[in-house]
């Protein structure tokens, strides 16, 4: 058993090889039935089913979405941005962050410690587009003092969940070398 708060619900509850499983079983495949759900995990569907709900109430299930094939719809261009604000204090900071939220084309953004403030992950159109979405944010005065571009030119992996056994393993074996 792991014990392990509930995200956000000041809740704390213990998980198990079992709620592990489900938790892969879905980041996989959302669209699993519970039936089949129940079957990858070995418990039937009423148990199966409570351990879900459970998950989802303690926070650790966000939600169920779809992965969209973009290049099916249309010729897209990912940009990485670094961004450096020329101010850091929280107002700064919050100004800058409530401008990203309003930007559709600005897909992730991540606060970052060392030589740059954020990293932001951007689809656009084209790179006339990608142009137009960083001028719209440079004069729009959120404190962004420099700015690099990196254009993607190849996806070599792309996010397939997180490999949540992994760092388990890699946490439970940190933690016993550090009691040693």
């Amino acid at each position: 058993m792991l014990p392990v708060a509930g995200a956000g619900t000041g809740a704390r509850i213990k998980l198990d090889a079992i709620d592990l499983k489900i938790l892969a079983a879905l980041q996989r495949d959302g669209r699993l039935t519970k039936i089949k759900l129940a079957e990858e995990v070995g418990l039937s569907v009423s148990p199966c089913l409570e351990r879900m709900r459970r998950l989802e109430k303690a926070g650790f299930i966000r939600g169920y979405n779809a992965e969209i094939d973009l290049s099916k719809l249309l010729s897209a261009s990912r940009v990485f941005v670094e961004i450096t604000l020329g101010g850091h204090t929280a107002v700064d900071f919050e100004r800058f962050e409530a401008a990203i939220e309003a930007v559709p084309e600005v897909v992730e953004c991540h606060a970052i410690g060392g030589g740059m403030d954020y990293l932001m992950k951007v689809v656009a159109t084209d790179i006339d587009h990608y142009q137009q979405v960083i001028e719209e944010l440079l004069n729009a005065n959120i404190g962004i003092a420099r700015y690099f571009t990196y254009i993607v030119t190849k996806p070599v992996k792309r996010a397939q969940g997180y490999p949540i056994q992994h760092l388990l393993t890699r946490a439970k074996q940190r933690r016993t070398t550090e009691q040693t």
